[in-house]
């Protein structure tokens, strides 16, 4: 299946595989925190499973936090008559005392989804860059801004050893929407700007470096009509605006990777962010499903 055979996605059963899940991730495993280090290994060993069904094969990236074994999880599809080589992320942890629906478990579900049916799309031939699909063990504090960060050490390794990344797309917080005009809200200065007030759009944000890939993503992603694209390009990696730093494309900023953040703006707009309320009941799974099209929109266009 190619690009211009994406209009027979069955986005209702892209749907279903995402809520089958969430559903894992929050109420069967539920906490994924490092206060929880059982749910967080059940949710590593699921992730590594449904690679598995995908027909990949998932290959651990371990290191220790705080006396515990943690691992990345980590699939690759190869490249079919392409050079260029891509990572898609999303951290599997979820912030203690929550079970981490939209935070991060939205994520994870879009990137267990892509990865399935981007792998199939091997079977119909076509040009296809090679895409590491990466589920990072930690995210949250206390590991975040450390160097057990999963993203951190993901970009440190590829750096180490040399590893060809073209791009980094880090998925963060993507499943939750509101349609209340003012329900959106912005960083400052952004909130001066003429972005929409409500929050049914995808955010897309990179850095100075990153601007071409912000722009290549969005051009793939309007020829999705059903999902509004909204993007950001920063200066000075971020500083100016910390809030757009806080997720797992930071570190590959930081070393010289072009990186972008795919998400629904997390505090910004969802009001559960960080809370017990955040739960799949919450989510919007169409919203999600069409994101997960938009992003086989770019996958299959990059040459």
């Amino acid at each position: 299946m190619a690009v211009g055979h994406l209009n027979e996605l069955d986005l209702a059963c892209v749907e279903r595989s995402l809520c089958e899940h969430v559903r894992v991730l929050t109420v069967e495993i539920g906490e994924r925190s490092v206060a929880d280090w059982e749910g967080h290994l059940r949710a590593a060993h699921y992730i590594a499973n449904v690679f598995r069904q995908a027909g990949l094969e998932p290959v651990e990236e371990p290191y220790e936090f705080e006396g515990h074994r943690v691992a990345n999880i980590l699939a690759e599809v190869p490249a079919r008559g392409s050079r260029k080589r891509i990572l898609v992320g999303a951290h599997y942890d979820s912030v203690a005392g929550t079970v981490g629906a939209d935070d991060n478990a939205s994520a994870v579900a879009v990137l267990l989804e892509t990865a399935r049916l981007f792998a199939s799309f091997g079977a119909h031939g076509g040009l296809a860059p090679a895409v590491q699909f990466a589920a990072f063990a930690l995210e949250e504090p206390p590991a975040y801004g450390t160097r057990a960060m999963g993203s951190r050490v993901r970009a440190r390794n590829a750096r180490k050893n040399g590893e060809r990344l073209d791009a980094m797309i880090c998925l963060e917080m993507v499943g939750y929407t509101c349609r209340s005009p003012g329900c959106q809200n912005y960083p400052w200065p952004l909130r001066f700007k003429n972005y929409p007030d409500r929050g049914d759009f995808i955010g897309i944000v990179g850095n100075g470096r990153s601007k071409g890939l912000v722009r290549a993503m969005e051009t793939a992603f309007r020829k999705n009509p059903h999902l509004p694209v909204v993007t950001l390009a920063v200066p000075f990696n971020g500083w100016l605006i910390p809030s757009v730093r806080l997720s797992d494309h930071a570190p590959f900023w930081d070393r010289g990777y072009r990186a972008v953040m795919v998400t629904d703006s997390a505090f910004y707009r969802n009001p559960h962010y960080h809370t017990p309320c955040d739960t799949m009941e919450t989510l919007d799974f169409p919203f999600m499903a069409q994101l997960v099209k938009s992003l086989l929109l770019f996958l299959l266009q990059e040459r």
